[in-house]
């Protein structure tokens, strides 16, 4: 047995599998012309990030569209940082918002494991193949050794890392490794790169065309000495074994881009189609910087997901940052489903996406005006149940007259936009709920200060008996007009504008004294309809109320 065997099989002594196993194990997947596989692989490290949720939408949509495969690979190799449960956590969220992996650890196919830490022996037989050819090494360099090769090379000014001169375990000839490794020496194993500065290396990235590279140099770790691999190891053999056709994942990886394309040819795998997404960004003082875990509450879809904002909004939202030919599409199809609009790598930007809240805000309310009112009221009360209690109970007290509510105005061409999101709801509709109506009612009544308290009791006890309720909306009107007009408000703006001092106000001053009257608000939708739904009885009360009120 040569020396290098012994190598290997000092290092894994167990492993019997070669990288040709491998291949048979996992072979190409059974899939058409055209058709994608890609990945999702998060670090169970905490929340789903935002940015992350768009890599995830994006990967998802061209692999559904290709008639490909999507899964979900858990990257937990770094077990300091692990927390447990959020890898469950992500999976749900996915779900959530109907990115749902054909293949996962919950869902498994024949290409798993899919959590990486349960994939030590395919890391191992590849390893072990390497070790053998010469492609890889041990490294007994200790943390203090490391940090004296750092300091010197930031003394010198030289580029830093394990390379050339500075990769002295490079240099021990098998004997010494042999010896090291049977005294019991911890070890770390090294990739043993044979690139070169001076050259260059070619990729064709799918979002960013032709790219060329310095030649890695780098004789980075492949295996840790917790016998788990570093991250740009686990990526060429898993995405290699997986059959990734396509890698997406954010721009900040491109600089590892070298390391990657030396391991694949190294190894002899087919290289898979690179597709480097732009970073969300954020303005911070006039400022562009990437959307941060630690500074931005939005840079976690639990953010969203507490907020109520509505699923179809906020992938609609990030659709917009994918293509930029997607609003353009939203235009001519303003009812369709987001999914059947057909990405493209050439439409996606080569900027960071700026992150928009007052668009997403402008599209959720768009999306939800535009929901039967069946639909929006089972999925607000689907979010209630998770985060408020209060709007739970509000509508299970009798969901039919919060879907009347609900419904004003919404079942029309232009239905009306009240709404961003399901948190809004309550303080939009409390006044309709007599228990809220009471606690508006006593934090006081804001009337217009120009009008005396004798007179607003005149204009409320005449609309109480003459409110017109059995009439339709166009009748109801012009009879609210004709009062107006007897009180000598203008029916028309130009008429007060034009002479005001022969009116007491306008019709919208009139109108609003019926509001704050009868809801204990200036602003309500659409006032007809709310005073129908709320009924005779309902509004005599509560203006005898209010009357009771301004009389003292």
């Amino acid at each position: 047995m040569n020396s290098k065997k012994i190598i290997a099989n000092l290092v894994f002594p167990n492993i019997n599998e070669t990288i040709a196993d491998l291949e048979k194990r996992f072979p190409t997947r059974n899939l058409p012309d055209g058709a994608i596989v890609t990945r999702f692989a998060p670090s169970p490290t905490g929340f789903l990030h935002t940015g992350s949720l768009f890599t995830s939408l994006v990967s998802y949509r061209f692999a559904k569209q290709t008639n490909g495969v999507f899964f979900m690979r858990l990257e937990d190799t770094d077990q300091k940082r692990e927390i447990k449960g959020s890898g469950d956590k992500v999976l749900e969220q996915l779900h959530i918002f109907g990115v749902v992996p054909d293949e996962s650890d919950i869902n498994p196919g024949k290409y798993g494991p899919y959590v990486q830490s349960e994939r030590k022996e395919i890391y191992h037989a590849v390893i072990k193949e390497m070790l053998e050819k010469g492609l890889a090494y041990p490294c007994f360099c200790t943390h203090e050794e490391l940090d004296d090769i750092r300091k010197f090379q930031e003394e010198n000014k030289l580029l830093p890392g394990y390379y050339k001169e500075f990769a002295k375990c490079r240099r021990l000839t098998d004997g010494e490794v042999i010896e090291k490794i049977r005294n019991g020496e911890s070890y770390v194993i090294r990739f043993k790169s044979q690139g070169n500065e001076d050259n260059k290396v070619d990729l064709f990235d799918a979002i960013r065309g032709h790219i060329q590279f310095p030649e890695n140099i780098q004789d980075v770790v492949i295996m840790k000495s917790d016998q788990l691999p570093t991250y740009h190891f686990a990526h060429v053999v898993d995405d290699h074994f997986m059959r990734t056709t396509h890698v997406t994942r954010g721009e900040e990886w491109m600089a590892s881009v070298p390391i990657h394309l030396e391991l694949f040819k190294a190894l002899d795998f087919e290289l898979p189609t690179y597709c480097h997404f732009p970073v969300i960004m954020k303005l911070d003082d006039g400022k562009r910087r990437k959307l941060s875990k630690r500074k931005d509450a939005e840079a976690s879809v639990d953010y969203f997901l507490e907020k109520g904002y509505p699923i179809e909004g906020f992938l609609e939202y990030l659709m917009t940052l994918a293509n930029s030919n997607f609003e353009e599409w939203r235009i001519q199809n303003p009812n369709s489903d987001i999914f059947d609009f057909t990405l493209s790598f050439d439409k996606m930007s080569l900027d960071g996406a700026l992150f928009d809240i007052e668009k997403i805000n402008s599209i959720s309310k768009e999306r939800l005006a535009y929901m039967n009112k069946d639909i929006f009221t089972y999925n607000a009360l689907e979010y209630a149940e998770q985060y408020s209690q209060e709007l739970a109970e509000i509508i299970n007290k009798d969901i039919d007259y919060f879907k009347s509510i609900i419904n004003i105005e919404r079942d029309q061409e232009k239905p009306r936009k009240d709404y961003e999101k399901y948190s809004d709801i309550l303080g939009i509709v409390d006044f309709m709920y007599d228990e809220y109506y009471q606690t508006l009612f006593n934090s006081g009544l804001e009337f217009n200060e120009r009008y005396d308290k004798m007179f607003l009791v005149d204009i409320l006890e005449e609309y109480k008996n003459n409110a017109g309720l059995d009439l339709d909306q166009e009748g109801w009107f012009a009879n609210m007009k004709q009062l107006a007009e007897n009180r000598r408000f203008a029916t028309r703006g130009k008429d007060f504008k034009k002479n005001p001092e022969a009116y007491v106000g306008t019709i919208s001053d009139y109108a609003e004294i019926l509001r704050v009257g009868i809801c204990a608000k200036k602003n309500t939708p659409n006032f007809y309809e709310i005073l129908k739904i709320l009924g005779k009885e309902r509004i005599e009360q509560r203006i005898e109320k209010t009357v009771s009120l301004l009389r003292g």
